[in-house]
């Protein structure tokens, strides 16, 4: 046994000794044989010429860099372990704050349960209310005019008819009513069973059909009588119609040039812009001329926040199954259904980009047939679908006129030259002075009839060919001066406007006037004018001398803002 401890003893103590030999001879190393190091450095170093000072200084720099370097490693991983320490305390104190608050979130939702549970019983069990939270999203059930007038009106009805409506209704009818008593009775049944009808239609559509808004169009127009409509008036009469028809029934006041640039514009374009400083009339003039026809006009509202189709025409809801429709696409449908010109209204419509949201409807206008004027809204039919819709598509009617109102302010943005080369631009900045007239009703014309008219004046009142004449020389003039052009879409609105405007009661020159300034020397507005100012000055000398001093006044008067304003 001594000897084994003897070989223990001598064994531990040798390894303790190499352990502590080892030790010192880190800390001799790195820390107390930096003495010795130095002394050694600085004997050879006077001893040295200059390369070998240079190698000593950069040897004893390398010495001194390797301990820097571990107690430099040592320290970043203390830091990091203390680092990846503290987020694991913190994550785990996290955890426990997320399960207490969940654990509080199954409290609060058994707590409403028994709330729930309380009220059902207190009122009478669940057959007394019947649950609504999921059917209401799969069913849907859309407030039709029947549904909220309905009970008021049974309640508002006089009690006899009330009384004998319930009575036949429920077979219960006394058989000795007399004579009035059983027409009122009669009556009454074949009131409410009309009511009943439409209601259970109107219930129909809203449960099964995913146009609801275009299938309650079918159901008005199903028995729609159109009215007597006339067919002699001419474009003359219906202008000046419409002026007395404004004074008289709408106390709006409106100067003869204005209806005729109106109405010379829808022959020429199906897109209106009508432009102004405030309270010109720029909304009521669209409105009331619809009114005169006997159709209002739909007031499309643009938003700031309209960026594309979808917008104005609505899109397909793949959760519910249904097409989010507007009243732009109900405006639409409806237009379809009518034989009489229709508007729809863009209120402001420059608060947001028009070339965004309107541009669809822009390129499908431009389609020269009117076969190809086709809005894709859903990609297949379904039996449901309104009766207007052609496997998903609907096409705009060519009784269908589209109205912009545009103010220039700090709010609104620029109308690019791609919208105001497709529509006819009308400028509203005064307000016509009031007068007296005789009342005048409204007037019924068929949309046909209207573009028979436009029509029947380009036949009548063909453009002279000296003014022409000069037409196209000014045209040269602009391209060879300002690389400016009238343009074929231009070329063919001027001879689609002029001839209205003349059969509506102006002049071919007027008519000319008008169209070049709005939509020729408009396009001086995006230019730098101050490079062609001198130039512009010039072609104010060639419109007179031309023209005549005087002829074109609108286009002069244009071209002496421009210059005065930039």
């Amino acid at each position: 046994m001594s000897e084994f401890l003897g070989f223990a003893w001598e064994l531990l103590a040798k390894v303790v000794y190499n352990v502590v030999a080892v030790v010192s001879s880190i800390l001799n190393l790195l820390v107390f044989g930096w003495v010795e190091y130095f002394n050694i450095f600085m004997t050879y170093f006077t001893t040295f010429d200059l390369v070998g000072k240079i190698g000593a200084v950069i040897l004893f720099a390398m010495l001194i860099a390797v301990p820097v370097l571990i107690v430099a490693i040592l320290v970043h991983r203390y830091r990091i372990n203390r680092r990846l320490h503290r987020d694991d305390t913190s994550n785990k104190a996290l955890y426990r704050e997320i399960g207490r608050l969940n654990k509080q979130v199954l409290d609060l939702m058994d707590e409403k349960n028994k709330l729930l549970a309380l009220k059902v019983n207190a009122m009478g069990g669940t057959k007394q209310i019947p649950y609504v939270g999921a059917s209401a999203l799969a069913d849907d059930h859309l407030p039709t005019v029947g549904n909220v007038v309905g009970a008021a009106a049974g309640a508002g009805a006089p009690a006899g008819e009330g009384a004998a409506a319930t009575a036949v209704m429920s077979g219960n009818a006394s058989l000795a009513l007399d004579g009035a008593g059983v027409k009122d009775a009669a009556a009454a049944m074949a009131k409410a069973t009309v009511e009943a009808k439409t209601l259970a239609e109107e219930k129909e559509i809203a449960q099964a059909n995913r146009f609801p808004k275009l299938s309650l169009v079918d159901l008005k127009y199903r028995d729609w009588e159109s009215p007597a409509y006339d067919d002699a008036i001419s474009l003359e009469d219906f202008v000046d119609s419409f002026r007395a028809f404004a004074c008289s029934q709408m106390k709006l006041y409106y100067t003869p040039e204005i209806i005729r640039r109106f109405v010379a514009g829808m022959a020429a374009s199906k897109l209106l812009i009508l432009e102004g400083i405030s309270g010109t009339g720029k909304t009521s003039l669209p409105y009331s001329f619809s009114r005169y026809l006997d159709n209002p006009a739909t007031i499309v509202s643009v938003q700031p926040s309209f960026r594309d189709r979808t917008e104005v025409l609505g899109y397909f809801n793949e959760f519910s199954k249904r097409f989010n429709e507007t009243e732009f696409l109900r405006a639409v449908y409806e237009a379809g259904l009518r034989q009489d010109p229709s508007m729809i209204v863009l209120d402001e419509m420059n608060l947001a980009r028009v070339e965004y949201y309107f541009a669809e409807i822009l390129s499908v206008l431009e389609m020269p047939s009117h076969d190809e004027w086709v809005l894709d809204l859903v990609p297949t039919q379904w039996a449901a679908d309104p009766r207007g819709l052609h496997d998903g598509k609907l096409t705009i009617p060519d009784s269908l006129w589209f109205i912009g109102t545009a103010n220039n302010d700090d709010s609104t943005f620029t109308i690019t030259d791609k919208v105001y080369d497709r529509a006819i631009p009308i400028e509203l900045n005064e307000r016509a002075d009031a007068f007296e007239c005789e009342p005048h009703e409204r007037v019924h014309v068929t949309a046909d009839h209207l573009q028979y008219l436009f029509q029947k004046a380009k036949v009548e009142y063909v453009i002279d060919e000296e003014l022409l004449q000069k037409m196209h020389k000014l045209d040269q003039y602009l391209q060879t001066r300002f690389k400016l052009a009238f343009g074929n879409r231009i070329i063919k609105q001027m001879y689609d406007f002029i001839p209205v405007y003349v059969a509506c009661g102006g002049t071919e020159l007027g008519g000319m006037d008008y169209i070049i300034a709005r939509k020729v020397l408009k396009k001086f507005e995006s230019m730098n004018v101050s490079f062609v100012r001198d130039e512009m000055r010039g072609l104010i000398e060639y419109i007179e001398k031309t023209f005549g001093e005087g002829g074109l006044p609108d286009s002069v008067m244009y071209l002496q803002r421009i210059q005065n304003f930039y």
